[in-house]
C-alpha cells in the first residue's frame, strides 16, 4: 500500500501546485487531494520539501523516459535534436500542472539543496544530449547552439507558467524547430 499512497501524494502535489500556481501549498492540501490525512503524508515523506523533491523526481523520470524513447527513433544528429525538442513539449510534459511544477521547481532550487541538485542533473543531461547531437552538424558553434536551444526550452516553459502568450505543445515545437533551422542554415553560410 505504501508505494500506491506515495504515488498518490506525488501526483496530488503536482496537481495542487498546478492548481495554485505556487509552492504555497500545504501538506494538508496535498494530502486532501490525495484522499488521505496530512499525518500519513508526513509519515511517508517527512516534510513538504521532501514531497516537492519526490514530485520533481517523478516529473524528471517521466521526462527522461520521453527523451529516451524519442532518441531511440532518431537516425541522424538533426533527428536527435528534433527528438529532444519534441520530447520537451510532448503533451504529457506540457500540461499546465507540469509546467507550473517546473516553474516552481526553479524557485525551489534557489533555497533547497535537493531541488538544486535535481535541477543541475536535468540541465546537464539536456545540454549533454543537445551538444552530442549538435557537434557533428554545427562544429565549433555546437556549444553556442546548445546553450541557445536549452535557454529557449526553459524560456517557453517560463512563459507558459506565467500564462503570458500561452502556446500549444505543437506551437512551442514549431518555434524551436524554426530556431534550429535558422541556426543551422546561418551556421552553414559562414
Amino acid at each position: 500500500m505504501e508505494p500506491i499512497r506515495r504515488s498518490a501524494l506525488v501526483e496530488a502535489t503536482i496537481h495542487e501546485i498546478g492548481a495554485q500556481g505556487t509552492l504555497d501549498v500545504t501538506v494538508s492540501q496535498i494530502a486532501k487531494r490525495a484522499g488521505m490525512s496530512s499525518a500519513l503524508a508526513h509519515h511517508y515523506f517527512g516534510s513538504k520539501e521532501q514531497i516537492f523533491a519526490a514530485a520533481m523526481r517523478h516529473i524528471l523520470t517521466l521526462f527522461g523516459a520521453e527523451v529516451r524513447g524519442a532518441l531511440l527513433m532518431a537516425k541522424t544528429p538533426r533527428d536527435r535534436i528534433e527528438a529532444i525538442i519534441r520530447a520537451s513539449f510532448a503533451p504529457a510534459q506540457f500540461r499546465p500542472e507540469f509546467v507550473s511544477a517546473w516553474l516552481n521547481f526553479y524557485v525551489q532550487a534557489q533555497k533547497s539543496d535537493e531541488a538544486r541538485r535535481l535541477l543541475h542533473i536535468y540541465q546537464r543531461r539536456l545540454r549533454s544530449n543537445l551538444l552530442h547531437a549538435f557537434r557533428p552538424i554545427a562544429g565549433t558553434d555546437a556549444r553556442m547552439l546548445t546553450r541557445g536551444l536549452a535557454a529557449m526550452i526553459d524560456g517557453l516553459y517560463i512563459r507558459q507558467a506565467l500564462r503570458e502568450d500561452p502556446m500549444s505543445p505543437s506551437a512551442a515545437i514549431d518555434v524551436l524547430l524554426h530556431y534550429l533551422e535558422s541556426s543551422l542554415v546561418e551556421g552553414s553560410r559562414e
